[in-house]
């Protein structure tokens, strides 16, 4: 019986862990090695440590409506797209509400996670922390390991022969960045173009000498605004957008995607991508185009070795001068903490049952929170993770026998390893697998029992934004205000541009009245096809996440 929980890390996922723990009548504590809450969202000048955190300029990747804990809105005024300053006030308003801040432990380090010797009977841990120097070892029935996968910074030096044996230059990972002045005049290489090496090559053009952008992989790039300015997201990540997916077939499917993303801007022009490529990336970023367009980013191929002071690239063209190079390389995830024979069977989110249990346990009480990487929000499915966790915690919810979890595993993990920046095997369409897991719990929301009982709150739900609020109308964990939240949604979007009014004699209520109207059949029958339809690894309408 499951009843004292450790909770490991005080971010999205760790916060929400606690909250799910408390929800089910359980115990948590949450250690927390740094002096807050908050986890890569609290931001620090600071680069002295090993924490990471974000840089000063982010702004989230997904809109407050797609983002927010479940039953927790954003305030109606904080914008769509948030500052790191505006997630972590957010954060600490969620925890007051809640009463977790009593639950957690600052400035504490586990230092192990042990099972203890009667595991196979108990499936109890033995945990052993550090505050201020001093030791302490509790027992607890479960673990919940929320540290995410931003750890430790993935820096393959080895892949760029004389980066440290010939290049006189700076050379430093992304980790290590928090702001444009120090790259004042200089002449900056960026290696990587995820999202943070867009961010970060954008920013720099307008202090630096000249930026220069270096990628081996064929990237899309699109924008957080849609065509009539609402977030994209809102827009794209739709039940209807998801059935469409899952009806056609996959070459309309990629091809509807690249005349999509195309639609901006042409993106073999700009060297970025082509339409036949058949490996590429998604990112977010509304800048880069026009500073390739106005010169300020000049895009390279991979870099195939350094000099002194110049950078030598695959298509045998060199770069002089260089005095930066920036590695925007990503992350790699560990948990130097957990026991080795349990730490060594995870690889990736492909060794996990779900992308959460180790199947190989003999007992189920070790969850891994927030380990995926999606085409949406990843905090949404942290705490879909933690609802389902807890309930099997509580006894409410049930895993199938280990065998069964091993053989879906198997069936999910790669015949090689991969390089620990590809994540290519962390990423999954939002919808599929966050209503995989709320079925697990119970909570996934039937659109044809709504379409009966609440027509107008089944419409918005098929046809309008897959938004957490939608995880809250059934099952363990209702709230009364998911029906209301889910309604009022684009006003909340609306609220923080009511800074000037002008006036306008169109309508869009009549409008949506006749689409409701119309779309009665086709939601019909989507949701009798939904429960057969295969659920596909990428959404082509979903925007990545940060």
């Amino acid at each position: 019986m499951v009843r004292r929980v450790a909770v490991i890390g005080a971010g999205a996922g760790g916060l929400a862990s606690v909250k799910c723990c408390l929800d089910e009548g359980l115990e948590p504590t949450c250690f927390e090695s740094s002096e807050d809450i908050g986890g890569i969202w609290r931001y620090t000048d600071s680069t002295d440590n090993r924490r990471v955190s974000v840089y000063h300029s982010v702004i989230t990747n997904t809109s407050k409506e797609m983002s927010c804990f479940s039953d927790f809105p954003f305030p109606e005024d904080f914008p769509s797209y948030l500052p790191h300053s505006l997630v972590l006030e957010y954060f600490r308003m969620y925890a007051r509400h809640f009463k977790l801040l009593q639950h957690i432990r600052l400035q504490t380090t586990v230092l192990s996670v042990r099972k203890r010797p009667d595991f196979t009977a108990s499936g109890q841990w033995e945990v052993v922390t550090e505050t201020d120097g001093v030791h302490e070892s509790h027992i607890f029935d479960a673990v919940m390991v929320c540290t995410g996968h931003y750890q430790e910074p993935y820096l393959p030096l080895a892949s760029f022969p004389g980066i440290e044996s010939r290049f006189k230059g700076q050379h430093l990972h992304s980790q290590k960045y928090r702001d444009m002045q120090a790259f004042r005049g200089k002449r900056v290489l960026v290696v990587g173009i995820g999202n943070t090496g867009g961010d970060l090559s954008v920013e720099l053009s307008r202090v630096a000498a000249k930026v220069f952008l270096s990628t081996r992989s064929n990237t899309w790039v699109i924008s957080r605004v849609s065509a009539h300015g609402f977030p994209l997201d809102m827009v794209s990540t739709t039940r209807f957008n998801y059935f469409l997916e899952c009806l056609l077939p996959s070459a309309l499917t990629r091809r509807i995607k690249f005349r999509k993303f195309n639609s901006w801007f042409n993106h073999t022009n700009y060297g970025l991508a082509s339409s036949k490529s058949s490996k590429f990336k998604v990112i977010v970023n509304e800048e880069l185009p026009f500073c390739l367009l106005s010169g300020t980013v000049v895009l390279k191929p991979n870099v195939k070795e350094f000099t002194e002071s110049s950078a030598v690239f695959e298509d045998g063209t060199t770069e002089e001068n260089i005095d930066v190079v920036l590695f925007a390389t990503g992350y790699k995830f560990s948990f130097p903490f957990l026991e080795e024979s349990v730490r060594s069977t995870i690889d990736d989110n492909r060794s996990l049952y779900n992308c959460i249990f180790p199947p190989q346990l003999e007992k189920p009480t070790l969850a891994i929170i927030g380990l995926v990487q999606l085409t949406g929000s990843v905090m949404v499915a942290s705490e879909m993770q933690a609802r389902w966790v807890t309930g099997v915690f509580a006894g409410w919810n049930k895993l199938p026998p280990p065998s069964r979890m091993m053989a879906e595993v198997l069936k999910r993990k790669p015949p090689v390893k991969r390089n620990p920046c590809e994540r290519e095997n962390l990423k999954m369409s939002f919808i599929s697998y966050v209503d995989k897991i709320a079925a697990c719990a119970g909570v996934k929301p039937s659109v044809l029992r709504l379409l009966l009982a609440d027509p107008q709150l089944a419409l918005a739900i098929f046809f309008g934004p897959c938004s957490p609020y939608q995880y809250r109308l059934v099952g363990r964990g209702r709230w009364s205000g998911a029906r209301a939240a889910v309604l009022t949604q684009w006003q909340r979007v609306l609220k923080p541009l009511r800074t000037r009014l002008v006036r306008d004699n169109s309508s869009s209520s009549s409008g949506w009245g006749w689409l409701c109207l119309l779309a009665l059949p086709a939601a019909l029958t989507a949701g009798l096809l939904l429960s057969k339809s295969p659920q596909p690894g990428w959404s082509p309408w979903a925007g990545p996440q940060l």
